[in-house]
């Protein structure tokens, strides 16, 4: 199963993508959509994110989506254009049939971390750690959306509503293998 995870933002676009067997998870790609960068008007940031985000999907050819849901705010300015790239992700995905799944950032980091809390560098450490990356991503954006992927392979194999750590997971499952 390949699973494709988005960190959905105007500005920035995480994007990641694992690959489960069951037995293995590998990592196939990440990056991010640095849409402001290429377009100062929103409305051809949004077209961007959709556009790029469809090429992703043509090359991953992902089983399932996941995203992080959304989060209060207490800028409406910044909710609102959370919104519009967000729902521009989602088109590129519910365009092309692939199911999506949302987790709250807590429920994210707990699963890779073991903690709710935790911050972008520790998730940022574990993602390394886990899928074997050498270098260090430049955005946040990055990891956080490999870590909405893995967080859904954990989620879809313990197959119970309580959060589920990658320490606990492994304890559940010693013959998982992690692909470098």
């Amino acid at each position: 199963m390949i699973i494709l995870g988005v960190d959905p933002g105007s500005v920035l676009c995480g994007y990641g993508v694992v690959e489960h067997n069951g037995r293995n998870i590998a990592l196939v790609e990440y990056g991010v959509i640095e849409a402001k960068r290429r377009h100062q008007d929103f409305n051809q940031r949004l077209k961007e994110i959709f556009s790029r985000l469809n090429s992703v999907i043509d090359r991953a050819n992902p089983d399932a989506a996941a995203f992080e849901a959304l989060f209060y705010s207490k800028n409406a300015q910044s909710l609102i254009k959370l919104s519009h790239a967000r729902a521009a992700a989602i088109l590129a995905v519910t365009n092309n049939d692939i199911p999506i799944i949302e987790y709250s950032a807590r429920e994210i980091k707990k699963s890779v971390t073991g903690r709710g809390s935790a911050s972008k560098e520790q998730v940022q450490f574990m993602v390394r750690n886990l899928l074997g990356i050498e270098e260090t991503p430049q955005f946040f954006d990055a990891t956080d959306a490999l870590a909405v992927a893995i967080c859904h392979v954990l989620r879809k194999n313990h197959n119970s509503k309580k959060s589920t750590s990658w320490a606990d997971y492994l304890k559940e499952h010693p013959e998982l293998i992690i692909s470098k």
